[in-house]
């Protein structure tokens, strides 16, 4: 899973969310089916994908599940067949199922992850009562495979079934679970909203028993993050829908028309699979490409022009990561792989053999989208190599953000590359692996972030070929199977040896933990990083408006961080007071500049200006402050400046007579029509103190790319806007929020 930003596809992101956060908190400037036809036979290729094995003897759980969806009262009918074989040691007298989906029986057990999307749902939704973002699990009866009743209970998401005989070691039991499925409205993991549905924890699930504890894991749905802990196990589905529906599922998948006039009946036959969900909708278009013997099926809605162009290239970009985490960590070994686009905004979610993505918006460059990459990686770490999401959570997500980022490096990003997890020196007080429950809200941080830094420095530490081959030896010692911490060092400790072990050891279990300092960037490496980064950031915000005014104040950083020049000219023979204010603003504007790698001149004395006024200022973008009386640039050029503020629509000779005025606006520069010049103005000696904080926020504010596009404002003598041209920034309201 990964916390991605709603804007994900259109503002490329800089690793993860919270390295875009990190870059943001240090800035002074801105304060974020039915697919009825099998996949193609695979032609001869050194890349074939056949899943493993698949006897009982390999495969300790089967499936075998019949339901029914009523689309009009959204309810799901099933009964499902279990045999499961007792792998441990024990003699097991009951047998533990997840639940799962009674998370949704109040709002208080529901996952926070989704909250303020149901908030936002449901102000949109006034014909929906709250009752109705709830919903559940009836378990309606348990018998024996030969229709004997076996006493049961469902009690905070575990179903406990006892059996009439006792399960030995090695031997195997079948039996029968009935249940009906109330589906809640919104954005849950099951749940429908629209016209769609998400089913995901829709029929009980084998717990997985701990035989050192001798227990089952009856631990209900994380309501802070995640806890996806199961068998793998073989699935055999048939799911009775409305004739219009294509249904997205894990496996191969076949279709057959049902007795029921308009209604049809969607198979899957899922060998070896981790976890099974499915997504329904009447709207979804189908697009499949087959390359090797591997199918990749994008699920999406036709709801903008060109989007099957896009879609085509996110497949592209699928296979291109499959291959990578192929060759670098095992092959993926399934026929198929399917992409689904929901209205999940803000996270996107791995399943077995599926992921789950938000709208694919207009402008979208799949090789920006690291989320999508990120999801991708799950297919090893979570879904082929399982671990409990709910106690060792750096097992699934550190590996898929370290792998995302390995992915991007090998790529020739130089954004998303290693170069993003360098630049955190940050530290955590919380331990790399740490429960959910230990972590709160640090999830992100703790997990991906500095998880995938732990494996960087292992990364570092023993060089690529080994690291690599160490990678190949724990996916083989655990594809299929669930993994440990514990299994993970000891996997170190065999393929590189105790040293690493400990060095990892203390990396993941000691609070606090720092990439090695020559892990780290360089102070020189750092500037040249973020520059970068705003250059792309800058760059594809202002692509967001095709038809955007070229005077716009952001456009000025835009600009001089693709290399033009910058001169910043103060008003000069100014009172103590203005000049010091002067100061503090050219001290915000250099700070956030220097920080950029970005080249300037300061100007302060009228002298040096004159020597430097056609060469050097007239080629280069300019920022003046100050009173227009006492500036320079302003006096000598102040004609062209009133016309080229008049095509902008700002007044600028009335404005400037104004008692208390301030504030800021921008045009062409007076010598050049390809450069810009950014006035910072008052119409006094200088601000009062209390006008003169909001000044410097306002500054902040406008020359950013997280606010709005700015031709010019005016503030009172308060502070306070009181008139202005802008164009809004459709990423604003996230920023703000």
């Amino acid at each position: 899973m990964n916390y991605s930003n709603p804007f994900t596809s259109k503002l490329a992101r800089v690793g993860i969310a919270g390295t875009l956060a990190l870059i943001l908190a240090t800035s002074p400037l801105a304060n974020m089916g039915v697919v009825a036809a099998e996949a193609d036979p695979a032609p001869v290729s050194t890349k074939i994908y056949n899943t493993q094995k698949d006897s009982l003897e390999q495969v300790p759980i089967q499936y075998h599940i019949q339901a029914r969806l009523n689309e009009k009262d959204m309810t799901l009918r099933g009964n499902e067949k279990i045999t499961y074989r007792n792998t441990s040691n024990d003699t097991l007298n009951q047998l533990v199922l997840h639940t799962y989906a009674d998370a949704n029986l109040s709002k208080s057990t529901q996952a926070s992850m989704f909250k303020q999307a149901n908030e936002n749902i449901s102000k949109n939704s006034p014909d929906k009562k709250p009752e109705d973002f709830l919903g559940g699990m009836d378990i309606q009866g348990v018998t024996t495979a030969g229709g004997q009743s076996l006493d049961f209970k469902n009690e905070n998401q575990a179903l406990t079934v006892q059996l009439n005989e006792p399960v030995q070691p090695g031997k195997s039991v079948s039996f029968q679970v009935s249940f009906q499925l109330n589906i809640p409205y919104g954005s849950q993991r099951i749940s429908y909203y629209q016209d769609i549905i998400n089913g995901a924890h829709w029929f009980p699930v084998m717990s997985v028993y701990d035989e050192g504890k001798h227990q089952w894991d009856t631990a209900p749905y994380s309501q802070t993050f995640e806890s996806d802990y199961y068998t793998s196990a073989d699935y055999e589905v048939d799911l009775n829908v409305p004739d219009d529906y294509q249904v997205a599922m894990p496996g191969v998948i076949t279709t057959r028309e049902d007795t029921e006039h308009g209604r049809k009946i969607v198979s899957a036959l899922a060998e070896n699979t981790r976890e099974f969900v499915f997504f329904a909708s009447p709207k979804f278009q189908v697009e499949s490409v087959t390359r090797n013997g591997l199918t990749v099926e994008y699920y999406y809605f036709d709801n903008q022009p060109g989007k099957k162009e896009i879609v085509e290239q996110y497949i592209d970009q699928a296979f291109k990561a499959i291959d990578f985490f192929s060759d670098k960590y095992g092959k993926y070994p399934y026929p198929e792989f399917r992409i689904v686009e929901t209205y999940v905004q803000g996270v996107a979610v791995e399943y077995a053999r599926l992921i789950q993505m938000g709208q694919i918006q207009n402008g979208a460059v799949p090789e920006e989208d690291t989320t999508f990459v990120h999801e991708i990686a799950h297919q090893w770490f979570h879904a082929l190599i399982g671990n409990n999401s709910e106690t060792e959570s750096f097992l699934d997500e550190g590996f898929a953000d370290f792998s995302m980022v390995y992915f991007a490096e090998k790529q020739g990003d130089k954004l998303n590359g290693f170069r993003s997890l360098q630049f955190d020196d940050s530290s955590v007080e919380v331990a790399i692996a740490s429960t959910n429950d230990e972590v709160e809200d640090l999830a992100s941080l703790v997990f991906y972030q500095k998880g995938r830094q732990a494996i960087y420095q292992l990364y570092r530490s023993v060089g690529e070929e080994k690291f690599d081959q160490f990678m190949k030896e724990y996916f083989n010692r655990y594809v299929y199977q669930n993994a440990t911490i514990d299994g993970l060092l000891h996997t170190i400790e065999d393929v590189l040896g105790k040293e690493q072990r400990m060095e990892m050891e203390t990396a993941l279990y000691k609070p606090n933990f720092v990439l090695k300092p020559e892990y780290q960037l360089s102070l020189e490496e750092r500037t040249a990083y973020l520059h970068d980064v705003f250059q792309l950031q800058y760059q594809t915000v202002m692509k967001l408006i095709p038809d955007l005014p070229f005077e716009v104040m952001n456009r000025m950083m835009d600009k001089v961080l693709q290399g033009e020049r910058l001169t910043i000219v103060l008003s000069d023979r100014v009172s103590k007071i203005a000049d010091k204010q002067q100061e503090a603003i050219v001290s915000q504007l250099t700070s956030f500049l220097d920080m950029s790698g970005v080249k300037y001149d300061v100007v302060r004395d009228r002298k040096e200006l004159k020597q430097k006024m056609k060469k050097e200022i007239g080629n280069s973008n300019l920022i003046v402050i100050g009173n227009a009386k006492s500036n320079g640039v302003v006096q000598a050029l102040k004609s062209s400046i009133m016309d080229r503020a008049n095509q902008i629509g700002f007044d600028w000779k009335q404005t400037m007579k104004q008692p208390l005025a301030a504030g800021a606006y921008i045009t062409k520069h007076p010598y050049n029509q390809n450069r810009l010049m950014l006035h910072y103005f008052w119409n006094e000696d200088h601000l009062s103190e209390a006008r003169f904080e909001p000044f410097m926020m306002k500054i902040q504010q406008t020359i950013g790319f997280t606010n709005d596009f700015y031709q010019y404002y005016v503030l009172d003598n308060q502070g306070k806007e009181k008139s202005n041209k802008k164009v809004v920034n459709p990423i604003s309201s996230l920023f703000a929020e």
